[in-house]
């Protein structure tokens, strides 16, 4: 059966990629949907790129946030399966049939699609983002949740759930979505062939940025869920362990430097080999994809300079959470 399948993007300050975002979407190889944009009251020029195509928009009156913008589309769509995605995302000419074919298989399944292995822009830390994302969320076939940049639900099931929690923190509205469906019985499916290509134009300050911003809220999140460990998408536990190896070879070098005993630094190339073998998988795939030169230099940057800003988010993120909260003890409501 072709359901109308109704693509809701949310935009912000998105002139450099919502008409990139949308044309891909109307491009799709799929005779049955429609495409819903939600204008969370930008002050580029996003709202006029956006009219000069045949879709649906939806402006907000105050601007909300993805979590409320994702809500105002989904209630102005018309589809029975829902279809989200971001605005510097370009959906592939097949997905939607994928799609389509996924929700029928599966009732009452959240599908999720992922980034495709090379962005659309061909910066090494835009690559690299997209080869580390695409292999975290590949790498359960039922993960622990999916990401609204290619997150497909059945319309009902959405609207019965009551949406993306708002109010909430400005990301990582998915995982708390999610983990509220899980507990009410749901089921979560990767389909590796549902594919976006994202729009990143990252510089390395913008690659260390979002590592931060992420890692920050994840943190927070975490704390209250009380799943700071748990192996969860790109919060997976090869990122923890190597943000762990990064922070233990640096105090081991920091008592050398003190002291003067070389003897301090015997644990370092063992913390390293291991944290090598256990990343192997992440540094295949970077060599699958980019080759052996851009495999090393990807290694050395995930190894020695993303843990800084990963470490230093999930420092100022349980800061945060324990000014906030205190000691005692927290649960997210259902």
């Amino acid at each position: 059966m072709v359901k109308l399948i109704s693509i809701v993007i949310p935009n912000y300050n998105g002139s450099s990629t919502i008409g990139k975002c949308i044309e891909a979407a109307l491009n799709s190889h799929y005779g049955n949907f429609e495409v819903v944009v939600v204008d969370d009251c930008s002050t580029d020029n996003s709202v006029e790129i956006i009219t000069s195509y045949p879709c649906g928009l939806v402006r907000m009156g105050v601007h909300s946030g993805a979590a409320v913008a994702r809500n105002a589309g989904a209630a102005s769509s018309n589809g029975a399966v829902l279809f989200f995605i971001d605005a510097d995302c370009l959906i592939q000419k097949n997905a939607l049939a994928r799609a389509n074919k996924a929700v029928a298989e599966n009732a009452d399944t959240v599908i999720g699609g992922t980034y495709t292995k090379l962005p659309f822009d061909s910066d090494f830390f835009s690559i690299f983002q997209s080869i580390f994302v695409h292999y975290f969320e590949t790498k359960k076939p039922e993960p622990d949740y999916i990401a609204t940049h290619a997150m497909i639900i059945n319309a009902d099931l959405f609207r019965s759930s009551g949406g993306f929690r708002e109010g909430f923190f400005p990301i990582i509205e998915d995982v708390e979505f999610c983990h509220r469906l899980r507990r009410r019985g749901s089921r979560f499916l990767m389909q590796p062939d549902i594919l976006v290509t994202h729009v990143f134009n990252f510089t390395l300050l913008k690659s260390l940025r979002n590592g931060f911003r992420k890692s920050m809220y994840w943190s927070m999140y975490s704390l209250l869920n009380r799943d700071l460990f748990a192996d969860s998408g790109t919060a997976s536990v090869e990122l923890k362990a190597n943000v762990a190896a990064f922070y233990l070879n640096a105090f081991c070098g920091a008592i050398f430097l003190h002291h003067g005993n070389p003897g301090y630094l015997v644990p370092v190339p063992f913390v390293c080999a291991a944290d090598l073998l256990f990343s192997r998988g992440l540094i295949a795939s970077f060599f699958r994809v980019k080759g052996l030169y851009f495999a090393i230099a990807a290694t050395l940057y995930y190894a020695a300079i993303y843990p800084l800003a990963i470490g230093a988010g999930v420092l100022l993120g349980s800061l945060k959470h324990y000014l906030i909260h205190g000691k005692k003890r927290v649960t997210i409501s259902s």
